[in-house]
């Protein structure tokens, strides 16, 4: 037995009661999708990127998404999807 199986058989049950009611907390984001029809966050911390214009241009057209700073802020599921459409695509 090492010595963390028997710090966890000495622990008392307050302590362990105490722990499993911890959560952490819910997040919000701050940076909205650029994507017009997304309403979804694309802050780092979620899983959001950026992606050139052009790149957007070939998934959503030309009128589909907002640009900030000459790139479009994308959360993570459009993100999926534009890698989803380009994944064939010989870029080398």
């Amino acid at each position: 037995m090492g010595f963390k199986a028997k710090a966890r058989k000495h622990k008392g049950n307050s302590e362990k009661e105490s722990q499993g009611n911890k959560r952490s907390p819910v997040i919000e984001g701050q940076i909205p999708c650029g994507i017009k029809s997304c309403d979804g966050f694309a802050d780092k911390s979620m899983g959001g990127r950026s992606l050139s214009i052009d790149n957007a241009i070939d998934v959503w057209g030309s009128g589909g998404y907002d640009e900030r700073k000459g790139r479009v802020r994308v959360c993570k599921s459009c993100y999926r999807k534009w890698k989803k459409d380009n994944k064939s695509e010989d870029t080398y």
